[in-house]
């Protein structure tokens, strides 16, 4: 049975990090941000429609390599608990229970490292203040009501 983890937390907390972490342990790791910079957008947030393309082209990935016995870390925001919600009915009928990694990051410390960002590789794209400010005060924290959760202050 395949292992699947949901790095939450907003842009700056730190996700990355720890995912590559895994992924340097053997995990596969995908990330809305490669696909991404993969074509070529080097801002975000991305336009709805290329939202929707890369977001199906994962969740296509993550049914293969789950349906193949690997364990799998998702590099995303999880900003929401409708979002959270939504990949974990993808993964329901797969038999597989994701645990959550929630990186729970002050909102100082995410602007200062957002602000610090170059845009030289895919976990570095740049966003405003504003932009980053609105996604860490729209971020729904997930709780332990919603599945396997480990906090990481």
């Amino acid at each position: 049975m395949s292992r699947v983890i949901f790095m939450c937390g907003p842009a700056g907390s730190g996700k990355t990090t720890i995912a590559r972490g895994l992924e340097a342990q053997g995990m596969a790791r995908l990330s809305f941000d490669d696909r991404a910079w993969q074509r070529g957008h080097r801002a975000m947030p991305l336009s709805d429609d290329v939202h929707r393309k890369i977001e199906a082209e994962l969740r296509e990935q993550l049914v293969g390599l789950v349906g193949s016995g690997i364990d799998v870390v998702l590099d995303f925001s999880f900003w929401s608990r409708q979002m959270r919600e939504d990949w974990r009915r993808l993964l329901r009928p797969l038999g597989v229970e994701p645990e959550t990694i929630y990186l729970a990051t002050p909102r100082e410390v995410v602007l200062a490292r957002v602000r610090a960002r170059a845009a030289v590789h895919a976990d570095d794209f740049p966003l405003t203040e504003a932009v980053a400010a609105a996604y860490f005060d729209r971020f729904e924290p997930p709780t332990a009501a919603e599945g396997p959760l480990r906090i990481i202050e």
